[in-house]
């Protein structure tokens, strides 16, 4: 069953407008959520995010967490995903539907969609770490926004599909940024290092948790920038994010990253990762 528009749905009865400015421009917002054992983690943290991406696009966002928490509960429900089960749950927020024209008309109501659906969680790749490749980072200048704008991310992630690699690492200008559905940290000599949480990276919500963990684990994160030598040079390499939790990068561009082994740095933050979840 999907939401759509203030009704419950199945796939093939959900219906958008072909005006909405979602599906013609890429102007709306989303959010993925991730279940774990039938519970969704970190519900206000992507709520507060979703409503800051509306914020900074000047879409109208009327909903409170808990009437979204609501929706996102009675979605587990009606497919059937139960305290047994690890799934995802999408949520989208588009401006609304009117004539085409660039300029945001104004008074438009906005129009709410998500899904759920049973997914398992990365375990196989998370135990043996996967490759990556370096792609030049051609999105938008403001990836801090959770649009849906991801035509260059997609681009990024099948290019580096196409050479054999499970995720993308960008750059820009010679400056590493990021995955392309992913946060990146570089370890070096037991520090850690990311790019800062500015407008040209997602300031993820696994990021931000898995950098308190390093706090408490004793390890120095530094939040700044780095190119693609200091990359190649790293000790170990993951990424962060709802979907892929904490992944280990064993390989880059088809070179060893450090050992090419799973390092002991990102091992302590997974186990401290899974701590978390409950």
């Amino acid at each position: 069953m999907y939401y759509v528009d203030g009704r419950w749905v199945e796939a093939a009865e959900a219906y958008i407008h072909p005006e909405d400015r979602g599906y013609q421009f890429g102007d709306g917002i989303y959010e993925v959520f991730r279940i774990y054992q039938g519970k969704i983690y970190q519900w206000e943290a992507h709520y507060t995010r979703l409503a800051r991406s509306a914020k900074e696009l000047q879409i109208a966002f009327p909903w409170t967490s808990s009437e979204l928490q609501s929706i996102a509960e009675q979605l587990l429900d009606k497919n059937s995903i139960t305290e047994t089960d690890d799934a995802i749950l999408y949520m989208q927020v588009t401006r609304g539907t009117a004539p085409r024209q660039h300029e945001f008309p104004e008074g438009l109501r906005p129009i709410l969609s998500a899904f759920a659906r049973k997914k398992e969680r990365p375990r196989a790749e998370m135990q043996n770490g996967i490759a990556a490749a370096l792609i030049p980072d051609i999105r938008w200048l403001r990836c801090d926004i959770k649009s849906l704008n991801l035509l260059g991310a997609a681009m990024a992630k099948q290019q580096a599909k196409q050479q054999g690699a499970f995720e993308a690492i960008l750059h820009r200008d010679g400056t590493v940024t990021e995955g392309s559905s992913s946060n990146l940290f570089v370890v070096k000599d037991n520090v850690l290092y990311t790019h800062p949480a500015n407008h040209l990276i997602l300031h993820g919500i696994t990021r931000q948790i898995v950098i308190a963990l390093a706090g408490t684990l004793s390890l120095e994160v530094r939040e700044e920038t780095f190119d693609a030598e200091f990359l190649k040079q790293a000790d170990e390499l993951f990424f962060t994010g709802t979907t892929v939790e904490v992944m280990p990068v064993v390989s880059l561009d088809g070179k060893p990253v450090g050992s090419g082994q799973v390092g002991e740095v990102v091992r302590k933050l997974q186990e401290a990762f899974e701590g978390t979840i409950g």
